[in-house]
């Protein structure tokens, strides 16, 4: 039996649940647009959040090469932009992007192994990282944004990102998940429009930025503010924003996974 209820937030579109809770049939319904958030409460312990966030801190983030507000650990295909010369450096670091965090969690496991094992073990098909062109991509981005920056809203479409890929044509739904080590004192939230926008449109409403600011989207229909240790799991696809935070930096772990259908694996890519 599906246990989900509804968060108090957006009761008809976030559904919430503990870790033990998640099932495929929550995911089957995040696919077919009868939710568009999966809020899943202390997916990792708190306390474990809080010790993962300053390893990460210690580990060192950079910025993104096409997002300079935002800074990160690892690479994210999306930086790419489908210059051979960075999607070669994407393949290469991969695995040592990979076993970096394993180490710093250590004798932890990382949160983004857990996600991966759990969603292999809930969903019928299994769950796979993700290749592309016969190499295998990074899973695990570990993303910091600071007090005060707004994280324009954009949508995620791997097709857009690698063009011509079967691997990333043959997806019906792709979703974005979140573990958060560390929140804001205030803000901070997931905000998401019910609406999706074409890329062509979306590309020409954002312009030279990666994103359209927030106030030309209208009101969001969700808005959620997670906890230290909770999962978000999101229609990707959807136009999303992160509202500015106060008082320290929202450090969260973030990937992908692809949905092919119920009779097919799941996959998992940053």
């Amino acid at each position: 039996m599906n246990t989900f209820i509804d968060d108090e937030q957006d009761s008809k579109l976030v559904l919430s649940a503990t870790r033990g809770e998640l099932s495929a049939q929550a995911l089957v319904a995040l696919a077919r647009g009868a939710a568009m958030v999966l809020h899943i409460r202390r997916f990792v312990d708190p306390s474990t959040c809080a010790l993962l966030a300053q390893r990460a801190e210690h580990l060192g983030y950079s910025s993104y090469l096409n997002v300079p507000s935002v800074r990160r650990i690892g690479m994210a295909y999306y930086e790419t932009e489908g210059k051979p010369d960075l999607i070669d450096s994407y393949f290469d670091s991969a695995s040592q992007h990979l076993s970096d965090f394993r180490r710093a969690c250590a004798p932890f496991c990382s949160p983004i192994d857990t996600l991966r094992c759990t969603l292999d073990e809930i969903w019928p098909c299994g769950a796979r990282l993700q290749s592309l062109g016969g190499r295998k991509m990074f899973v695990g981005l570990s993303r910091s944004v600071e007090p005060g920056a707004t994280f324009l809203a954009h949508h995620d479409i791997f097709s857009e990102d690698a063009p011509g890929q079967p691997e990333a044509t043959s997806l019906s739904a792709q979703f974005g998940a979140n573990i958060y080590l560390q929140m804001p004192g205030a803000g901070g939230s997931l905000l998401m429009w019910k609406d999706e926008i074409a890329p062509a449109t979306f590309n020409k409403m954002r312009g030279d930025h990666y994103g359209i600011p927030i106030d030309r989207l209208g009101p969001p229909d969700v808005r959620v503010r997670p906890a230290p240790g909770d999962l978000l799991i999101f229609n990707a696809r959807k136009m999303h924003a992160v509202s500015p935070g106060t008082g320290r930096s929202r450090l969260a772990l973030s990937c992908f996974v692809g949905y092919r259908g119920e009779s097919n694996p799941l996959s998992f890519w940053s």
